[in-house]
């Protein structure tokens, strides 16, 4: 298998953005990295497409228009970066010069990062919200519940400013929300049954 068909069988679009730095909602949608986009106007999935200024493509394509590489070398960097395993008995493969990402793209991917992990708080929120709500009115109430009611509306304003803030309030709220990302990163690797419960209640709908 070259090393085109194994990245296009086993990598969606959308895998690639986000681990490239691109903060993609729970729709689907991104701001397009190749125009003056101030609005998520690209769909991200197994594809993209972009409904400005029409690019399209599958990961491939994504990654070569990305970083400015030939569609070859964006399909060895995604099989590189991603631990995929393909045919390269090639007399003269060359492989890709890896260049250190710019600090907009590190600041991407801290975005998407803290994007990601207030996202996951807050359906574990609203399902700690349901979950633990007290049955009687003399019911003592859980810490889960109490810290849903507290918590929940000023978390979903944090998401709606990284999706559809200024770039500036964008920046500051990332800065400001570092120190918060990465307790709730060890707080859910040291305590996995809160996780657990918040991943089973959201496969069942709860976060629609």
């Amino acid at each position: 298998m070259n090393v085109f068909e194994a990245v296009k069988q086993n990598l969606t679009t959308r895998q690639a953005a986000e681990m490239y730095g691109i903060q993609v909602s729970r729709h689907g949608m991104a701001v397009c990295p190749f125009h003056n986009d101030k609005n998520p106007s690209m769909k991200v999935d197994k594809r993209f497409h972009c409904f400005a200024c029409q690019a399209d493509g599958d990961a491939v394509d994504f990654v070569s228009r990305l970083f400015g590489l030939p569609s070859r070398e964006a399909a060895v960097k995604l099989a590189d970066d991603f631990g995929i395993s393909y045919d390269n008995r090639q007399k003269h493969r060359i492989k890709p010069h890896i260049r250190e990402p710019t600090p907009e793209q590190r600041y991407r991917q801290e975005e998407s990062r803290c994007y990601k992990v207030l996202s996951d708080y807050f359906h574990h929120l609203r399902t700690w919200k349901q979950q633990y709500a007290p049955k009687q009115p003399e019911d003592e109430w859980h810490p889960l519940f109490v810290e849903a009611l507290q918590r929940e509306s000023h978390i979903e304003y944090l998401l709606d400013v990284l999706l559809y803030g200024t770039a500036d309030e964008k920046k500051a709220l990332v800065a400001e929300q570092r120190k918060e990302v990465m307790n709730l990163e060890q707080r859910f690797a040291e305590h996995p049954d809160e996780h657990d419960r918040g991943g089973s209640q959201r496969k069942s709908g709860l976060d629609r």
